[in-house]
């Protein structure tokens, strides 16, 4: 009995391993933190897909995005400097307000992706 249990949870273990290392080893993903109002940080992956953000989280049975964050009509409001190396900013605008925190290099990619969108995206066409 106490060997099926161990077994069990060696095996939950090894599936969370797994998760997390194809979560961070996929291409064009990078280790994310989000907070949404009310909540605490979170540790997921963030990844960059057809003018969206997408963030899943290193824990949970599902691969797809908890949260899409859009570009279009995305503002960053704040940012500041997290301990251990991580810097977070606070986004507000077409989606509910969050904050991302990432690493300097993430961060950048972060901007440049901001900034590079089109010129054209932000306007409202009927």
């Amino acid at each position: 009995m106490v060997a099926a249990v161990l077994f069990f949870v060696l095996l939950l273990a090894a599936l969370a391993v797994l998760r997390w290392f194809t979560l961070v080893r996929s291409r064009g993903s990078v280790p994310c933190r989000l907070r949404v109002v009310d909540h605490g940080w979170r540790s997921g992956v963030a990844r960059y897909a057809d003018g969206e953000l997408h963030w899943i989280p290193l824990m949970g049975v599902r691969l797809r995005p908890r949260h899409a964050i859009a570009r279009r009509g995305l503002i960053v409001s704040s940012r500041r400097e997290l301990e251990g190396g991580l810097y977070a900013v606070d986004c507000s605008g077409s989606t509910r307000d969050v904050s991302l925190a990432m690493s300097a290099d993430a961060l950048t990619g972060f901007l440049a992706w901001l900034e590079s969108a089109p010129p054209s995206a932000y306007l409202d066409v009927a």
